[in-house]
């Protein structure tokens, strides 16, 4: 009598335990939580690619200091030579803001 209650006892607890994985799956794979699931992955994602570029902006930062360094680029000025230009000038006839003031071979221009 005991052996046949162990095991009718033992048959139900398999059998809830294996309609209550079954409905958790079938709730996984509904397309709300599908799409709920893709959301979250897309952001992780995003997260990772701004991680990712960040890292690169600091090693990228870091690197110049190292070449401006070493090329003596960003060294101290001496205060008895004169300020170094940075920008070139570049002449042209007429007013800079006219894109029309100088002759320009350019095809595609509109004229």
């Amino acid at each position: 009598m005991f052996r046949r209650t162990f095991w009718f006892t033992a048959g139900a607890a398999a059998g809830i335990w294996a309609t209550t994985k079954v409905n958790r799956k079938l709730k996984q794979l509904t397309p709300e939580s599908l799409a709920a699931q893709a959301a979250n992955k897309a952001i992780d994602a995003g997260h990772k690619l701004k991680d990712f570029a960040l890292d690169v902006r600091a090693g990228m930062v870091q690197r110049e200091a190292e070449l401006g360094e070493a090329l003596g680029i960003e060294a101290p000025v001496d205060p008895e030579l004169p300020e170094q230009r940075r920008y070139a000038a570049i002449d042209r006839p007429g007013p800079s803001n006219d894109k029309h003031s100088y002759n320009s071979y350019n095809r595609n221009e509109d004229h």
